[in-house]
C-alpha cells in the first residue's frame, strides 16, 4: 500500500506517515513551504538519498540488554542525541506550533530550538516550559535590533545561541514563489489560494482562529505587518545582511556569553576558521536544502568537517534526518547530536505536542534497534567501524 493511501485511523509509524498527514492537513503553500527545497531540489533529496546509501555493520552475539541513548551536547545532558532545530512559521502549521513543540521536547528530555522567525515569541515558549531552550539568529542589518533579540534570549535563560550563517540571501525556493508566499499573486491565482485555505476547514478553525495572533511574535516591533507574507519577505530581504564576514562573529560573541553554535558549514577551511572564531560547536547544514543547490550533502560533508576540527569543538549536523537509523549513521560519521527539521514540523502538523512527541519516541525506539543491532551499547562506541564500508 502507497503511503498517500495509508487508512487514516492507522497510527503513524514513521516520519513519512506525519510527511503524508501534514500534506491532508495543511494548506498547500504551508505544506510547501515545510516540505520543499531551492531551484530543482537536488541538494534537498540528496541529503535523504545520500544518507540512505551509508549501510550499518550489523553484529551478532553481543550483550546489548542495557543500551544507553543519554547525551551530552554543549554541556547540557538530553535523553537522546537530538534537537529539535529552527524552524521558521511553525506557529502556521499548528495552533502555536512553537509552544507544542517545545512541550514535547521537555517531555522527552531533548531541547527545543526557536527560530528568529517564530510565530511565538521567546517570552511565550519561556511561559510555557521550564526546561532551557535554544535560540536561533540571523545577523540583522539592524545590529540594535538584533541586540535586543539577544538580550531577550538571554533573559529568557536561552541556554545555546545558534546564529545562522547560510542566509547572507534568501534561495530561490520556486514553490514557494508558485504559492505567493514570496512574491504578489494576482487575478486568479488570489482564488487558488483562498480555496486553497478554506478546503482546509480544520486548520482554518484550529490554527487562523483559534491560533492567533499568527504574527513573527520575535519581530513585531520590527516588521511594520507582521502578518503580511510579503511585506515579510520584503522585510527579510532587506536585513539578511550579506556584509557580514568572520570579524563580526566579535560582535556576537560580545553580547553573547554562553555557549555558541553556528549553524550552515559545509567546507572544512570554514569550519577551521570556526574554531579561530571561537565558536563552541557548528552545525553541518546546507540549510535542508533550502539555500543553494546542487551543494553536498550533510551525510557526504560531516566526515570531512569532522577531520578539519578534529575534537576542538563539538559537530552536530541536519539535513535529511528521517529515523532513529539516521542519527546513529550520523553519529558513526562523526556527529555529537542531530537537529531535526520537517520530521518534526511534519509531526506538528498533523498531531501537534502529541505528534511531536511520538516522533521522538519513534526515534528513540529506532535507535536502540539499530545500536543493539550494530553490537553498541553507548553513544560513544559508535564509530566508523560501526558502518559497513
Amino acid at each position: 500500500m502507497k503511503n498517500r493511501d495509508r487508512p487514516m485511523n492507522l497510527a503513524p509509524a514513521s516520519v513519512t506517515d506525519y510527511r503524508a498527514l501534514a500534506r491532508r492537513r495543511l494548506p498547500r503553500q504551508l505544506f510547501d513551504y515545510i516540505d520543499g527545497g531551492s531551484y530543482a531540489e537536488n541538494t534537498m533529496r540528496a541529503n535523504v538519498e545520500d544518507l540512505q546509501r551509508v549501510l550499518l555493520r550489523q553484529r551478532i552475539l553481543r550483550n546489548v540488554s542495557d543500551i544507553d541513548l543519554r547525551a551530552e551536547v554543549l554541556g547540557e545532558r538530553l535523553s537522546l542525541p537530538v534537537v529539535l532545530g529552527p524552524a521558521g512559521l511553525a506557529g502556521m502549521f499548528a495552533r502555536r506550533g512553537e509552544v507544542q513543540a517545545a512541550k514535547a521536547a521537555e517531555r522527552e528530555g531533548v531541547r527545543f530550538c526557536e527560530s528568529t522567525v517564530s510565530i511565538c515569541s521567546i517570552e511565550e515558549v519561556k511561559a510555557a516550559t521550564s526546561a532551557p531552550f535554544w535560540f536561533q539568529l540571523y545577523v540583522m542589518r539592524d545590529r540594535g535590533y538584533a541586540e535586543e533579540l539577544i538580550g531577550r534570549a538571554r533573559d529568557a535563560s536561552c541556554s545555546v545561541l545558534v546564529l545562522t550563517i547560510d542566509l547572507a540571501v534568501v534561495g530561490a525556493r520556486y514553490r514557494d514563489a508558485r504559492n505567493g508566499m514570496t512574491v504578489p499573486i494576482r487575478g486568479s491565482k488570489k482564488l487558488v489560494r483562498a480555496w486553497d485555505i478554506v478546503s482546509h476547514p480544520r486548520w482554518v478553525v484550529d490554527v487562523a482562529l483559534r491560533g492567533g495572533p499568527l504574527t513573527f511574535g520575535n519581530l513585531e516591533a520590527a516588521v511594520p505587518d507582521a502578518g503580511s507574507p510579503n511585506d515579510f519577505k520584503d522585510w527579510v530581504d532587506n536585513q539578511f545582511d550579506p556584509t557580514v564576514t568572520w570579524d563580526d562573529l566579535a560582535w556576537v560573541r560580545k553580547h553573547w556569553p554562553g555557549k555558541l553554535l553556528l549553524k550552515g558549514i559545509l567546507d572544512g577551511e570554514d569550519a577551521k576558521r570556526a574554531v579561530e572564531a571561537g565558536a563552541d560547536g557548528l552545525v553541518v547544514s546546507n540549510h535542508g536544502g533550502r539555500q543553494l543547490d546542487d551543494v553536498r550533502s550533510t551525510a557526504s560533508a560531516l566526515p570531512h568537517i569532522v577531520d578539519a576540527v578534529g575534537d576542538r569543538m563539538e559537530v552536530l549536523v541536519d539535513g535529511g534526518i528521517r529515523s532513529g537509523l539516521d542519527v546513529v549513521k550520523m553519529l558513526s560519521l562523526g556527529a555529537r547530536a542531530c537537529l531535526l527539521g520537517r520530521a518534526w514540523t511534519y509531526a506538528v502538523a498533523a498531531r501537534g505536542e502529541e505528534g511531536v512527541a511520538h516522533i521522538l519516541r519513534i526515534i528513540r525506539q529506532e535507535m536502540k534497534v539499530a545500536m543493539a543491532l550494530t553490537g553498541n551499547r553507548e553513544l560513544s562506541e559508535l564509530g566508523a567501524h560501526a558502518l559497513d564500508r
